[in-house]
């Protein structure tokens, strides 16, 4: 499928994509709802008034997706195929007035948020983690083949990519002494993936596991900064806490489940089998590329640091959402899930600063001839990721962000 509007193969938002964000103009500042084609963000909110869609939702002049997500799966269904239909053939043309270059648009946060959840679903990573601080024989904690482990973040603190991280300044252990309150010395970024919830559950009521997919709208790349050596301090007994909440980046365009679906893959064998409300028999993995990439002052371009891919998840975002909700706990429309960070099973996939150098052992080179062990000030990380099909690719963009110091 192609459209009237050329696109580059190589592009991220060909229309087997059409993500979805929130955009505005000098023009016209108010936020509202878009798609993206190529280099071309489409507002939706004009073409809605102008009826493109054979009746109006009047749900698009908004600054978020929240309203549009809350209208449900056959409405989103309904406005991606009236989109895919008029934008290969032109059976509809597109008011002149409602097709901005992206260059000439401001992007604002995608989802207005109410919680934010991040789960820890990558073995490699756990296997990682859990060498560096107590051995081979006992990396894995006893629960962690058994269920989706996660705790709560901070909504407040997600914030767009290209927005600027202040380092943090937090409580430090220092050996045979008091801590000290000093600025993070190991600063670190984690690649991750985030899905949206786009249907509600009812508190009292958990989604079921066979039925997990239709409460996800889309996706975002996500990238949940992260302070180690507040984290190895404060993390023992109730897990993350200042060392995460002062910032998440996600990217601004959020790809949804229906652009995603043929990209799906068996996720990783788990043994032991979950428990019958965490077992999914259908493939639930998805096969996206993911890319890190640092860049510090000193360097004319980024460097590609890890190259990882989500399809080595071993708990799927559907098993995430099932264990979230099992209690009852109602999810609501906007709730933001991270994936944690994912790393693949060899060295250069590693998802995160403290993997990628073991705990600062094995510093990385830079082509400025600099040396990384974690994230300098000045710094920029970029994630990108996408999905590759046969002659297109549904990608999401780039999740960036700099390292400020605290003054």
């Amino acid at each position: 499928m192609t459209s009237f509007i050329q696109v580059s193969p190589n592009s991220d938002f060909p229309i087997q994509n059409l993500p979805y964000g929130i955009f505005s103009t000098k023009e016209n500042p108010s936020p509202r709802v878009c798609t993206r084609l190529g280099d071309f963000v489409i507002d939706l909110a004009m073409l809605d008034e102008d009826n493109f869609f054979g009746k109006q939702y009047n749900l698009f002049n908004e600054a978020s997706l929240n309203k549009f997500m809350s209208a449900g799966k056959n409405v989103w269904k309904e406005v991606r195929g009236r989109l895919t239909e008029s934008l290969s053939s032109n059976k509809h043309p597109l008011k002149k007035e409602a097709v901005h270059l992206i260059q000439d648009v401001k992007l604002h946060l995608p989802v207005s948020i109410g919680d934010y959840t991040d789960f820890y679903a990558s073995r490699e990573h756990a296997t990682n983690v859990g060498t560096m601080f107590r051995g081979k024989e006992n990396a894995l904690m006893p629960n962690w083949l058994h269920l989706p482990v996660g705790y709560h973040g901070r909504a407040s603190s997600v914030v767009l990519s290209n927005t600027n991280v202040i380092r943090p300044h937090g409580q430090v252990a220092v050996k045979d002494s008091p801590p000290e309150f000093v600025a993070s010395r190991q600063l670190d970024f984690e690649l991750e993936m985030g899905f949206f919830v786009g249907k509600e559950n009812h508190l009292g009521e958990p989604i079921n596991i066979e039925n997990a997919h239709e409460h996800i709208f889309g996706m975002v790349l996500l990238n949940d900064w992260s302070a180690r050596d507040i984290q190895a301090w404060e993390y023992v007994p109730l897990g993350p806490f200042l060392a995460k909440n002062f910032a998440t980046s996600i990217s601004p365009w959020v790809v949804t489940m229906d652009a995603l679906d043929s990209f799906r893959v068996p996720t990783p064998k788990q043994d032991p089998t979950p428990l019958s409300y965490l077992k999914l028999d259908s493939a639930s993995g998805i096969d996206i590329t993911l890319e890190v990439f640092l860049q510090s002052e000193s360097m004319r371009e980024p460097q590609l640091i890890s190259n990882s891919n989500m399809k080595y998840l071993y708990w799927s975002i559907e098993q995430m959402l099932a264990h979230h909700t099992i209690t009852g706990c109602n999810m609501r429309v906007g709730d933001l899930c991270g994936t944690g960070t994912i790393s693949a099973p060899y060295e250069n996939g590693y998802g995160s600063m403290l993997e990628l150098t073991w705990r600062g052992e094995k510093p990385i080179k830079l082509s400025s001839g600099e040396e990384r062990k974690f994230l300098q000030d000045g710094d920029t990380v970029i994630m990108k990721g996408y999905c590759q099909g046969d002659g297109y690719r549904i990608g999401f963009g780039e999740v960036m962000g700099k390292i400020l110091p605290n003054t």
